[in-house]
């Protein structure tokens, strides 16, 4: 659930490419996907995911925009690796905007438990993702994904373990037509 502090971070959120992305918001809907740091394999799933959904995200109508704890240009590595190279982010190495959305830090359970032990097995060494280790961020901060449209939030998924795998499209359809 969005904090009291929502409305002005939401404000002042801007992509690397100077866009608000409160405004984006208003011109199309925005997949906005908060990610955990680029050492987590889960973080390097949903990029994989992302990438594989992003024709069907379009199909929708959907603006994605990644949001992280890095700098751009290693942000923009990662992108590039995972075919997100034109994809708009938005830095924040401080969480404000992940805490703004509602997000929190993960407990050792939803970090480190059997799901994630198990999860992090199949996405890091079967799915090849592999296991990083912490990169620039809170390796404790949980991620998250939000639906924007006309400026309010419109679906969301909250990651209650690290290992939980969303439906980026589905969470979209939800609010969207497919354009016709």
């Amino acid at each position: 659930m969005p904090t009291a502090n929502f409305n002005l971070a939401f404000n002042q959120m801007t992509t690397d490419q100077g866009a608000s992305v409160k405004e984006l918001s208003m011109q199309q809907p925005v997949l906005l996907v908060f990610l955990r740091h680029f050492g987590c394999t889960f973080c390097r799933e949903a990029l994989s995911d992302l990438a594989a959904r992003l024709e069907q995200i379009n199909l929708y109508g959907g603006r994605l925009v990644l949001v992280h704890m890095s700098d751009t240009e290693t942000a923009e590595k990662y992108f590039e690796k995972y075919q997100l190279r034109n994809v708009e982010h938005v830095a924040d190495p401080e969480c404000r905007y992940y805490e703004a959305f509602g997000l929190t830090k993960g407990t050792a359970r939803q970090l480190f438990g059997l799901h994630s032990w198990i999860r992090g097995f199949q996405a890091g060494v079967l799915d090849g993702h592999g296991v990083g280790t912490q990169q620039l961020g809170d390796g404790f901060q949980m991620p998250g994904v939000f639906v924007l449209v006309d400026g309010l939030v419109k679906n969301k998924f909250i990651h209650k373990l690290a290992g939980d795998r969303p439906e980026y499209v589905d969470l979209l359809a939800a609010c969207c037509e497919v354009p016709g």
